[in-house]
């Protein structure tokens, strides 16, 4: 079994064996094999590694490639993308470096101009910069760098912002680009003046959340406390010369606690240094007081002509040729974009260079953001210079318009000026736009454009004639029109402006003596000034040497149409106006309205009344027509057919009439309320009673302007103010309305006729004693068209304007009847009292005037006048009784034409006021003459140069003062008439020294030494306009002379007084005319005769002779009273051959009287005879300036003397 099993067992034990060792040498082979894998696997790895390092080099080889590949690219492009801006910015640096050297001076400009230009005009920001300053900067030592011909906007602006200012608004002219430019850079507030409310509109535009105040209303100073805290925009708009106290501390920014807060009133109030405020007024012209100077920064917005000019321009060919505007608008603001967007580019460029750090090659956005900047500026350029070629299209198919706009813009600068006349004649830029484009649709068509644009002009100039015209009283429309017709020739160069100058300012050679009789010696004077221009040599010796030609021409009716003598009648329309107004003074209303109708077109010289529906049409809810009264008018009847006409009236509910006074304030807010909501007329009469209640009327009106129903209209009127002190009407009010005037009739049968109108056949009959009532009536009707009528002729008229209306007379009408019905007879003498010292005396304030109005009654109603036999007027006697229509026909076939005689005055008395007319027109034409040009100061001289020539002129000739302390220690007898001479030595030396004071600080003014006041603003323009400055006439004696004339009156008197107190022996003949104070010196004889006989001073009185001798026939004096002359008759003559007063001679408007002897003697001695208690007074002026009463000696009825309006005058 072992066996078996050992047999079994030991193969298998040997297999094993086998087995082990084949395991064995396997494991053995296997470890060798291994070992080698291991090697292998080594060397693989070690080849892995090596080929990955490999392969990562070749990769960062290959980014590295790439990388500098990329690099060069983004440097060659940057390079090249920075190549042709290197020349640029490398010229900008090398400015800038040398703009760094300029700096101080250029800062010093720029700052002195955002200081002190603003409130300048165009030109004198010119001549200040150009012509003042740049020169003196340069001489100053040491020597302050400044770049030549600095702008000082290049360095508060650019092109960039001027051109987001004109997206937003803003005119593109210069004068608004700098205004634009002060206002955004001034540390200051600024202060607009802008009448014109562009400056305004621009920053509605501009400022998002605008703040808009006015000071007064309702509760503005919480809003502005309110805005101060949370630091917003505020504009207090319509501000006056001054601002509320209350906000003193925030106009000078006087901050507490550390520039926290600010004091507005009583409240101390946060102040956020975000906020800022603006301040506007649409006064043209104001004066504010220094501290509100020094507090803000005056800028002045006022439109200029070439702004103007070119608004007009854009809006006539945008109404012309719409493609062609559109196309420049468009171009504008496309030319405006692309500065903006190059700016934009260019900024973020330099912006990302600058904060680029290391190595900024490889910052791509910024190398694309280059190029991006290159192909805009590309793209840009191109466009720039295909739009450059385009707008010079447009703008050469643009200037054909031009003329059009020039004209209008010249109209418009002539009604800006109309409030020169009168403070009612306002008018807005805005409303003359809308005229302005009406005229343009209404003018005639035509294919042509010069045809097109001369009719563009006619209709332009007419339509705005008619549009003022209607709102001007009847004496200011030929003023009006003149001026137009001026500037029309002024701008087409027609007219020689030192021809103009002499027309308006009538300079004449003092002193000269006409050597014919036709010819005043003023107008001789004037003459020989005319005869010195060129184009008049010789005209003084023509006139000498052919007087019987001259004399018949300057005697003619109407020298004005008929043919100058000689060679004369070859000159020019203007030329011939300069001769008229030397030879014929009175005639040149007609001769104006002549040449007018010559140059401009009969249309302008036609008095038309334009239909009152038509003024309606132009009117709007924003636009409300404004009636400005006069007495005797009631311009709502218009209104109420109107009315009646378009569904409006009382009974409708629609029409609401309020006539204001005490308590209707409230009535007529409502009524315009509710007008403005549910589409009413609303008429608001008389609203000049309610002066406290207009400027919230104003609001309202402004208000109700936008949004109301388009039938809201508003009807207003209003007296006019009798001088510029009393105007009230506030100025939005009156630029926003259409103006209408309704003036009375003129001329006696219209006066005549429409005082019958009051009546009707009805009150003729109403009265028992018919007859007696009709021609009564007759008479008074002719009386009231008489007083009311002869106002103008002037002081000669009456001494004082008064207000005389119909309701006088229908009154007057009333107790007539009813005395006539009490009385049995007529009652003349109380009807003369009740009409002569109540009904129409009452207005009367002047003594002479009362005396003149009972004259008249005592003329037309006596007993005879029931008779037939009373002479109303020489060839017009009292009608018989008749009927209504009767009384017209009578009127109408019988009046004599106008003529002074129709009030008992001489013709004379025409002359005399038409003279005063046409003198009043010229001195208020040259007072209009534009003050940027050289109309009106005559011999290429600018204005400030003239001024400083009259100057120097007078202070060169005023004598020394009188030493009135030396002279009374002088004076052994001082008597009343050397009592006199120094009471008159002492008012001369407040005069002179008024002179010269004022002159002095004036030319300190015109130097610069010193600010220049309003006093010696008025002081410049009198001396320019050749008129006696306010401050010397309130110290002065009453004279209606030129300034030239009256310094060389003053130097007379001065002559005079210096021979009287150098010895204080009365003079020989006394130049009465020559005091300050003449009564004194005939107060003087009475004292001194009351004085030798003892008598009492209130016992006496002057007794008056007048000789037949001049002043050179007495050598001296005589020895009670005095010989005086340099007296003048008014309405009448002295006749030396009868020694009495006589009929003028025609065309001796102010003869001289001889040598007149004045003595004192006892009122009981007067002789009152046939005598004329004539009134002596020192002007012709009369009224206030009432000296004495003289009786002269006279053979007609003194009644004549006292219609003719005849008085003695101390100055022709």
């Amino acid at each position: 079994m072992f066996y078996r099993v050992y047999c079994d067992v030991e193969p298998k034990r040997l297999a094993l064996e086998q087995a082990n060792k084949q395991l064995s040498d396997a494991q053995n082979k296997l470890k060798v094999i291994k070992a080698k894998i291991q090697e292998l696997d080594d060397n693989l790895g070690q080849l892995t590694a090596q080929f990955e390092k490999a392969t990562s080099d070749k990769l960062k080889c290959q980014q590295e490639a790439e990388a500098t590949e990329q690099t060069i690219s983004l440097a060659n492009r940057l390079v090249g993308g920075l190549a042709s801006e290197k020349v640029r910015w490398g010229e900008t640096v090398a400015s800038f470096r040398e703009q760094e050297k300029m700096l101080p001076g250029d800062v010093l400009l720029t700052a002195s101009y955002l200081s002190y230009a603003g409130c300048f005009s165009k030109r004198y920001r010119q001549i200040m910069l150009k012509e003042k300053w740049m020169p003196y900067v340069v001489t100053l030592n040491p020597f302050i760098p400044m770049t030549e011909g600095i702008d000082p906007l290049a360095l508060l602006t650019d092109d960039a912002k001027v051109a987001i200012w004109n997206n937003e608004g803003l005119p593109s002219d210069r004068m608004s680009t700098e205004n634009a430019t002060i206002l955004t850079s001034a540390e200051r507030w600024p202060l607009m003046i802008d009448p014109q409310l562009q400056g305004i509109k621009w920053i509605k535009n501009r400022e998002a959340d605008l703040k808009v105040v006015r000071l007064g209303q309702r509760g503005y100073l919480d809003k502005m406390e309110h805005a101060v805290a949370n630091g917003d925009c505020v504009l207090i708009e319509n501000i006056g010369e001054s601002v509320d106290p209350v906000l003193d501390a925030l106009l000078g920014r006087n901050t507490i606690k550390k520039g926290k807060y600010i004091k507005i009133g009583d409240k101390e109030v946060e102040f956020n240094p975000l906020f800022r405020l603006l301040l506007h007024t649409k006064l043209a012209n104001p004066h504010y007081k220094p501290e509100m100077q020094a507090q803000t920064t005056l800028i002045n917005f006022t439109v200029t002509i070439d702004g103007l000019e070119d608004q007009l321009l854009a809006n006539v060919v945008r109404l012309e040729r719409p493609d062609l505007e559109e196309l420049k608008a468009e171009l504008t603001r496309q030319q405006n974009d692309f500065k903006i967007k190059l700016k934009e580019l260019e900024d973020s460029l330099l912006s990302r260079l600058s904060s680029a750090e290391g190595n900024f090659l490889g910052d791509t956005a910024l190398v694309e953001n280059l190029e991006t900047t290159k192909l805009t500026a590309a793209d840009i350029e191109e466009k720039v210079k295909e739009a450059k070629v385009t707008e010079k299209k447009i703008n050469e198919a643009r200037e054909l318009y031009r003329p059009a706009a020039a004209r209008a813009a010249m109209l418009y600068f002539i009604l800006n000026d109309l409030n020169k006349i009168h403070p009612m004649y306002q008018f807005s830029l805005k409303a003359f736009n809308v005229v302005f484009e009406k005229a343009i649709e209404r003018a005639d068509k035509s294919d042509d454009v010069k045809t097109r644009v001369n009719t563009l002009i006619a209709f332009i100039t007419y339509s705005v004639y008619n549009y003022t015209a209607r709102g001007l009283f009847e004496r200011d429309k030929l003023i009006f029109t003149t001026q137009v017709c001026f500037q029309v020739l002024l701008l087409r160069k027609d007219i020689n402006p030192p021809e103009l100058d002499f027309l308006l300012r009538y300079p004449s050679v003092p002193n000269s003596t006409s050597p014919v009789d036709f010819l005043s010696h003023q107008s001789w004077g004037a003459i020989k000034s005319l005869s010195a221009m060129d184009e008049f040599r010789n005209l003084d010796r023509d006139i000498e040497g052919s007087a019987k030609r001259w004399k018949k021409f300057v005697e003619s009716e109407c020298p004005e149409s008929e043919k100058f003598p000689q060679e004369w009648k070859n000159k020019t329309s203007m030329q011939k106006l300069c001769m008229m107004r030397a030879l014929r003074p009175d005639r040149m209303t007609y001769a104006i309205r002549l040449f007018v109708e010559e140059k401009l077109g009969q249309e302008y010289v036609e008095s038309r009344t334009i239909e009152f529906a038509k003024s309606w049409e132009e009117s709007g809810p924003a636009t409300p027509i404004f009636f400005i009264l006069s007495a005797g008018v009631n311009p709502v009847k218009d209104v109420e057919v109107l009315g009646e006409k378009m569904g409006f009236a009382h009974d409708k509910g629609n029409y609401h009439h309020i006539s204001l006074g005490q308590g209707q304030e409230v009535v007529a807010d409502q009524a315009l309320d509710t007008g403005a909501k549910e589409g009413h007329w609303v008429i608001l009469e008389n609203i000049h009673l309610v002066k406290k209640w207009l400027p919230s009327l104003e609001k309202k009106l402004e208000a109700h302007g936008e949004g109301s129903d388009p039938n809201f209209r508003v009807y207003i009127s209003a007296e006019p103010a009798g001088d510029v002190a009393g105007h009230i009407i506030p100025q939005g009010i009156l630029q926003a309305s259409i103006k209408i005037t309704n003036e009375p009739p003129t001329g006696m049968k219209l006066n005549l006729h429409k005082s019958l109108d009051n009546f009707n056949q009805e009150t003729l009959e109403q009265c028992a004693r018919e007859n007696e009532f009709k021609s009564i009536l007759f008479s008074l009707c002719y009386f009231h068209a008489v007083v009311a009528e002869r106002r103008k002729f002037g002081p000669q008229g009456w001494n004082r304007v008064y207000p005389y209306n119909t309701g006088d007379l229908t009154i007057s009408v009333s107790v007539l009847l009813n005395y006539l019905e009490a009385n049995p007879k007529v009652p003349w003498e109380d009807l003369r009292y009740l009409f002569g010292e109540i009904m129409y005396g009452g207005h009367i304030t002047d003594d002479w005037d009362r005396r003149l109005c009972r004259t008249y009654l005592s003329e037309y109603m006596k007993p005879e006048l029931l008779d037939g036999d009373v002479m109303f007027a020489p060839g017009f006697a009292c009608p018989p009784p008749s009927d209504y229509n009767g009384y017209h026909g009578y009127i109408d076939e019988n009046l004599p034409p106008e003529s002074p005689y129709l009030y008992g005055l001489h013709p004379n008395a025409e002359i005399g006021f038409l003279t005063t007319t046409s003198d009043t027109l010229f001195r208020t034409v040259l007072e209009m003459q534009p003050r940027d040009t050289g109309a009106g100061a005559g011999g290429g001289m600018t204005r400030e140069e003239k001024v400083k020539q009259i100057l120097d002129e007078i202070l060169e000739k005023l004598p020394d003062p009188f030493n009135v302390i030396e002279l009374m220690a002088r004076a052994e007898d001082k008597n009343p008439y050397v009592v006199v001479s120094f009471q008159e030595c002492e008012r001369m030396n407040t005069l002179t020294n008024e002179l010269r004071r004022s002159l002095k600080e004036l030319d300190l003014g015109l130097k610069g030494e010193l600010t220049i006041t309003a006093d010696m603003e008025s002081l410049s323009n009198a001396l320019f306009l050749d008129q006696v400055p306010e401050s010397w006439n309130k110290r002065a004696y009453p004279s209606m002379l030129a300034l030239s004339a009256w310094y060389n009156d003053l130097l007379l008197r001065i002559k005079d007084l210096e021979s009287w107190v150098a010895d204080f022996n009365l003079p020989s003949c006394v130049w009465l005319s020559g005091f300050f104070n003449p009564q004194s010196f005939l107060t003087a004889i009475m004292q001194s005769m009351a004085r030798k006989n003892e008598w009492p001073l209130d016992r006496m009185c002057l007794q008056v002779d007048v000789t037949k001798k001049s002043k050179e026939d007495f050598s001296s004096p005589p020895r009670e009273g005095a010989y005086v002359h340099g007296l003048f008759m008014e309405g009448a003559r002295w006749d030396t051959q009868t020694n009495l007063i006589q009929e003028s001679r025609l065309k001796e408007l102010t003869p001289a009287v001889p040598v007149v002897f004045i003595r004192a003697i006892p009122v009981d001695k007067l002789e009152t005879k046939n005598m004329y208690p004539c009134p002596l007074y020192k002007t012709r002026q009369r009224g206030p300036t009432f000296v004495w009463t003289f009786n002269l000696k006279t053979k007609e009825k003194p009644a004549r003397w006292v219609l003719a309006g005849v008085a003695l005058l101390l100055a022709p």
